[in-house]
């Protein structure tokens, strides 16, 4: 989060802290995956909007996951209000973070690349030895 303030991180390192032990705890939402994790939080610099960037285990449930933060997102709002200090309290915009399902996937793609590229000099030296 290039040019943000210190006032924004301790904002985004509370909402993220909180969010993660309320929709542990409270949400009770049969679409909301168990294995959710809320990987950043990024506020905006007037601190009206914050970008809740979350991961699953499992993809196929991201679209069940992302209606039932929606649907939450009031009550969730609501709950981070009685413990934040500040005077508002950020809208929460949930946003399904696949990046790390995209790094595993080119990870493989790369160990399959290396695997697959022998030369017939590797060759030789396997046959030699």
């Amino acid at each position: 989060m290039a040019g943000t303030s210190p006032r924004q991180h301790r904002v985004a390192d509370f909402i993220q802290r909180e969010l993660s032990e309320l929709i542990r705890t409270e949400l009770k939402d049969p679409r909301i995956s168990p294995m959710l994790t809320i990987a950043s939080v990024e506020v905006s610099k007037d601190l009206g909007v914050a970008r809740v960037y979350y991961t699953l285990i499992d993809a196929e449930e991201a679209a069940d996951t992302q209606e039932g933060l929606q649907r939450a997102s009031g009550f969730l709002r609501s709950q981070i209000a009685k413990s934040l200090t500040s005077r508002t309290v950020p809208q929460l915009r949930f946003v399904f973070d696949d990046s790390a399902a995209k790094g595993a996937e080119l990870s493989a793609l790369i160990d399959n690349a290396v695997k697959s590229n022998t030369t017939s000099a590797d060759d030789e030296d396997d046959q030699a030895s």
